[in-house]
């Protein structure tokens, strides 16, 4: 059996082979979803969900094997390392193939490792924290089918009252044709720490489909701060459908920034659970959905504790038939008194037969509450062409303008390296 066979290999501890079954067990007890985008060009019976890179993981990127250096090279992974990042991992289909923390951070007691690792050398506080209350595997068939096959990902742990300066950055890069990818992110920021991390997400374009079902769970403590930035522009022939969440606890804050493009069909909806008092949440997104993609995105907040903030903020653009789809969840209960949410939907729609929807669903069960929710739907119009022709500007340069402008709010929650990319990648989707 393939679970068994994935933790013999990585030498598990019986408790996480254990949990593995558990959630295989619950897998081939579930159904697809019924809601949603259409997945049903996603082959699950010819997919390899186990693609063993055949290299050691090494902090040398001098040891790393030569055709796999070059993919993360051309990437761009060991520049961004020297120049602005605290620490980087690099993942290669199924396994980690590169890992390294700079000498500073780990004097401070910061982990940061490969999450086969980590399950090794801290199985207490994996055992903890690792899909237990944050994405229990029992959340909806896909996390129960990460559960039971993930592999590689991030660990990271940040001390209390350590402040990260410099960012983390974890690259995953799924290269085999009509394969899988199930890495596992687990993050905890103790009380008073503060880490920006960020993560990269690729593919190359095959003509069979491909899955990408990761796991992100985020434990942010009391009067900790955590700012997750994720580009992702998989494939025109990957399924992503993935999950991310984070615990807030007391005066605790988290941010999410969220570049989606490329991709068959995307389903993410980063959620944030405000458990303590005065815990904060933001996410800000910006989607791309161009020729036959579907984009369904979106964000979830869930006040549980008093005095909790949330603000979702979302800029989509379709553009050549792409579909963008926007789902917005806040949950107010019962006794959380004082709550602030606000969210904000904005589609920019570029041609005829493109589309972008907008579905918020809010439940309110506290009079204390202020809510609020908007979504804006328009094209870049006419007149305003017009007059950027006007000023000796081609057409293509008054919509790459037009775009940039639309898209600026959430360029700016990206560090300067990142905006510059992401900008990139748009106008390049843009020419397509």
């Amino acid at each position: 059996m393939l679970v068994d066979y994935i933790s013999d290999s990585k030498h598990e501890p019986e408790w996480m082979r254990a949990r593995r079954h558990e959630a295989l067990d619950l897998y081939l007890l579930s159904r697809l979803p019924e809601w949603g985008p259409d997945i049903s060009g996603l082959d699950f019976s010819s997919i390899s969900y186990f693609t063993d890179p055949n290299a050691p993981e090494t902090d040398s990127w001098k040891e790393v094997p030569q055709e796999i250096k070059d993919t993360f090279e051309k990437l761009g992974i060991p520049k961004a390392e020297r120049e602005v990042l605290g620490g980087v991992g690099a993942q290669y289909d199924s396994g980690v193939v590169y890992h390294k923390l700079k000498k500073n951070l780990m004097e401070k007691g910061v982990i940061f490792e490969n999450m086969d690792t980590a399950v090794q050398k801290y199985p207490d506080l994996v055992k903890e924290h690792f899909m237990t209350q944050c994405v229990p595997a029992a959340d909806h068939i896909f996390t129960m089918l990460h559960g039971a096959l993930w592999s590689g990902g991030t660990f990271i742990y940040v001390p209390n009252g350590v402040s990260v300066e410099l960012p983390l950055q974890a690259y995953f890069r799924m290269n085999r044709q009509s394969s899988a990818q199930f890495e596992h992110t687990l993050i905890i920021a103790d009380e008073g720490s503060e880490l920006t991390y960020i993560e990269g997400c690729s593919a190359p374009n095959y003509t069979t489909s491909s899955l990408h079902a990761g796991c992100v769970e985020l434990w942010v403590k009391r009067k900790a701060k955590v700012k997750y930035v994720s580009i992702e522009n998989w494939s025109k022939n990957t399924y992503n459908l993935n999950t991310k969440k984070a615990l807030v606890f007391e005066d605790g804050e988290v941010q999410w920034v969220n570049g989606n493009m490329g991709s068959a069909v995307t389903m993410l909806y980063p959620s944030s659970v405000l458990v303590g008092r005065g815990a904060k949440s933001e996410s800000v997104s910006i989607v791309l959905a161009s020729g036959r993609q579907v984009q369904d995105t979106g964000a979830k907040a869930v006040h549980i504790a008093s005095d909790t903030v949330s603000t979702v903020r979302s800029k989509s653009i379709s553009i050549g038939g792409g579909k963008a789809v926007f789902r917005g969840l806040v949950k107010v209960l019962q006794n959380a008194e004082r709550v602030n949410t606000a969210v904000s939907c904005d589609s920019l729609i570029m041609d005829d037969v493109s589309s972008a929807d907008t579905y918020p669903s809010i439940t309110n069960r506290n009079a204390t509450a202020h809510i609020s929710h908007e979504a804006r739907v328009g094209r870049i119009g006419d007149e305003e062409l017009f007059y950027m022709k006007s000023r000796g500007l081609s057409e293509a340069e008054c919509v790459r303008m037009a775009v940039g402008g639309f898209v600026e709010p959430v360029i700016e929650a990206l560090p300067f390296e990142y905006a510059l990319e992401l900008n990139r990648l748009i106008e390049l989707e843009m020419k397509q």
